[in-house]
């Protein structure tokens, strides 16, 4: 998550939803909902396309102003809530907005800059969402962090490189769910150098140019593909902090 948040919203009612917590690890889900709530933050994991996103979202909404709704009441004032749906790019807000609002208000892609302005969506009499583009910060500083956010389309791929992406990402899924991989790309394995990756990819789906050349460029468009969309395996790039570290978790 962008790290200017907790300085942007201080003071303000917060939840935070993780979304696409079905291509996540679940195990993993639970601990990060765990961490946010010890902090004091309303968390929840949701899946935006999903039936019961609307409700999760709603009750979490409902609870984090409950106290300031309770106020205007006892003035014989109907508060209308205002909520603004704020993430990193390519995280579902619109898709989301669209789920709680039960039609089509907010464009939505699976890249990110679909959104290019704000928006107000009226889901209720009382209740309205404000969706907004996605907000990464100035500098990323941590390379680590850089590429857990290019794996999840989260920066324009247009502007990387994709092979070379897509070969680390490869490396990160063989240390998080080897058997995931192994199984869908069948020439891939435990022995299979790194450099080899993307052409073991290539030789698994027949991704083979004239003159016998792997293509190796298709190969890592699918293997990013196939990763962002949960057909490789359901893993978490990043783990809660422990007790001990202070530091805001970036990517969840």
């Amino acid at each position: 998550m962008n790290p200017d948040f907790d300085r942007l919203f201080a003071g303000k009612s917060r939840v935070l939803l993780l979304n696409k917590s079905d291509l996540a690890d679940p195990a993993t889900n639970k601990r990060w909902i765990g961490y946010y709530k010890q902090q004091g933050i309303e968390a929840d994991g949701v899946t935006a396309s999903a039936q019961n996103a609307r409700s999760t979202t709603i009750r979490l909404i409902e609870k984090a102003t409950a106290e300031r709704v309770r106020h205007y009441e006892e003035k014989g004032v109907q508060k209308t809530i205002r909520v603004l749906i704020a993430g990193i790019p390519n995280v579902g807000k619109s898709t989301l907005i669209n789920r709680i609002a039960g039609e089509k208000r907010a464009q939505t892609g699976d890249k990110p800059g679909v959104t290019k302005g704000k928006q107000w969506v009226k889901i209720t009499p009382h209740l309205e969402l404000l969706d907004s583009p996605g907000l990464l910060w100035p500098k990323l500083g941590d390379e680590t962090i850089g590429r857990h956010l290019a794996f999840l389309g989260s920066i324009n791929d247009e502007i990387l490189n994709i092979e070379e992406l897509a070969g680390t990402l490869l490396a990160k899924l063989r240390e998080l769910a080897p058997a995931a991989l192994f199984e869908r790309y069948k020439k891939l394995d435990a022995e299979t150098p790194e450099s080899a990756l993307l052409e073991a990819v290539a030789r698994s789906r027949g991704f083979i140019l004239k003159g016998g050349v792997y293509d190796t460029e298709r190969a890592a468009r699918i293997v990013l593909d196939e990763f962002r969309a949960g057909k490789i395996a359901r893993v978490s790039l990043e783990q809660p902090p422990k007790e001990e570290e202070t530091d805001n978790p970036s990517v969840t």
